[in-house]
């Protein structure tokens, strides 16, 4: 049985979306007792203290200090002064009733120089301090250990794209294993790898802001993926016997969903170059067919003696495939996708080696930040198409959230976010029988959101920036979210037992 849901909006949602809003079909089914409830934040994006207690210098650091490339000129020298208020959000994580945190450890806090010669006892202390809170509370960590924030020496090196970083970050794994593996049970290697690589190295969307598309971007993804393997061997020969922990990697993808039945060969390739990109080395085997094609293809006509994809050897497939554990899967919105004419020959070019159009429906209820719009549906499409693709793997969303422009009224529109993807993802569990074991808000705080700064906020609990203090304020979704957690029900009255499924 499914209920329908009307949400009543202020004036202003209500004139601009009624239409869009008034029916969706919420089900009414209990999320299992043992599911994971959580929410999460990233180091650079909540610590704060920069410099202090000898951290190093990280590549946002330097962009964000060196730069006029964020929107709103800020930085994250503050943020939300995590580092010295974690006791705060734990408290506030402990109030939500959260079954999970997820957190990732600044590289630079650790190792300053980005190198294992050198290991600072104060960072590793508030990490211990952190996870020891979490823990106290009942509260387990699930713990990132890159979120985008190489330190500024192992870019000087030549960062991801030189092929030393996979020793470099194998090392750095080691050392967190070695200091915090007895208290962590869920490990993931990195977040959101595109964005590291594709941004990073690509677009220069992120920083360290290198553009070089079709180029530095694979050359980062080839040595990220052996890095993401190396640390999970790492872990499995030396670590997990005794620490019983597990250990993946988190892949972000909106859901790409074709305009017509003529355009799903596009959509799917769309998925191949995104999501494929980096899952398909770990799941399957090497990069997707028709990733390897295009791009040797395309390389060959714009004069390259070989793929600007680069080869992986037969032993690398190997040594990469069945790198995990589990899955964190990242994702917020939707595109539509349409067979577009093959890209001239030019300069190379990831968007022309993908080679569609994508698009996003004007009726789809937008949020603030631009690429995310409330298209619930495609969160259920996502994750039967990751089953059916990667043979069923254990998923945990990592990630999933809807923002704000900092006047967020009665907080509706999050709150309908929240409910209607994860009625979509109960529908994937309970119908289509997709092994998903968690959820995770992104985020539990207004944070640094990177280049657009503080002027898209995704927390529960927004942040005063104007206050020393950082004062943080429940918002209306977390009465929601905490209610779902409670009693396992996204409605007012849940027709099924929890301890029947």
């Amino acid at each position: 049985m499914r209920v329908l849901f009307v949400l009543v909006f202020s004036c202003l949602l209500a004139t601009c979306f009624a239409d869009d809003l008034d029916d969706y079909e919420i089900n009414n089914n209990t999320f299992s007792e043992d599911f994971l409830f959580g929410t999460a934040t990233s180091a650079y994006q909540v610590e704060g203290a920069w410099d202090e207690d000898g951290k190093g210098e990280n590549i946002w650091d330097r962009l964000t200090h060196t730069t006029e490339l964020i929107k709103d000129k800020s930085t994250g020298d503050i943020a939300c002064d995590s580092y010295h208020k974690y006791k705060e959000d734990v408290a506030l994580l402990k109030d939500l009733g959260v079954s999970h945190y997820r957190f990732s450890l600044s590289w630079s806090r650790i190792l300053p120089t980005g190198f294992a010669n050198k290991v600072n006892t104060a960072g590793v202390t508030y990490y211990k301090n952190l996870i020891k809170e979490l823990k106290d509370n009942d509260i387990e960590p699930f713990v990132t250990i890159f979120h985008w924030d190489t330190p500024q020496p192992i870019h000087d090196a030549g960062g991801w794209t030189s092929e030393f970083v996979v020793d470099w970050f194998a090392d750095y794994a080691r050392v967190v294993f070695e200091l915090f593996g007895e208290d962590v049970k869920y490990w993931l290697t990195f977040n959101e790898p595109k964005q590291t690589c594709h941004e990073g190295y690509g677009s220069a969307k992120k920083a360290p802001a290198i553009s070089s598309p079709g180029v530095g971007e694979y050359l980062c993804t080839h040595n990220l993926l052996k890095a993401h393997a190396r640390a999970w061997h790492i872990y499995d020969e030396e670590f997990r016997s005794t620490q019983n922990g597990k250990i993946s990697i988190v892949i972000d993808t909106p859901w790409y969903e074709p305009a017509t039945e003529d355009d799903e060969d596009a959509a799917e390739r769309k998925r191949q170059f995104v999501f494929g990109w980096y899952a398909n080395p770990i799941f399957n085997g090497d990069y997707p067919e028709i990733m390897k094609t295009r791009i040797a293809e395309r390389s060959e006509l714009e004069g390259f003696g070989e793929s600007r994809l680069p080869a992986f050897t037969k032993d690398e497939i190997d040594y990469i495939k069945g790198t995990y554990d589990y899955l964190g899967l990242n994702s917020y919105s939707s595109y539509m996708v349409k067979t577009d004419p093959e890209p001239d020959i030019g300069s190379p070019s990831w968007d022309d080696d993908t080679g569609i159009y994508e698009y996003q429906l004007d009726d789809w209820i937008p949020a603030a930040s631009d690429w995310v719009r409330v298209t619930p549906w495609g969160m259920r499409k996502l994750l039967a198409w990751v089953k059916k693709t990667y043979n069923n793997p254990a998923i945990i969303i990592t990630e999933n959230g809807f923002s704000d422009d900092g006047t967020y009224g009665d907080d509706a529109t999050r709150i309908l976010y929240y409910q209607t993807y994860l009625s979509n993802v109960l529908d994937a569990i309970i119908e289509d029988e997709v092994n998903v074991f968690g959820y995770t808000v992104w985020s539990l705080l207004d944070n640094m959101e990177w280049m657009v700064g503080y002027t898209e906020k995704f927390g529960l609990y927004q942040v005063d920036f104007s206050s020393k203090n950082r004062t943080r304020t429940a918002k209306p979704s977390v009465d929601y979210y905490k209610k779902v957690i409670q009693t396992r029900c996204l409605v007012d009255t849940c027709e099924t037992d929890t301890k029947k499924r």
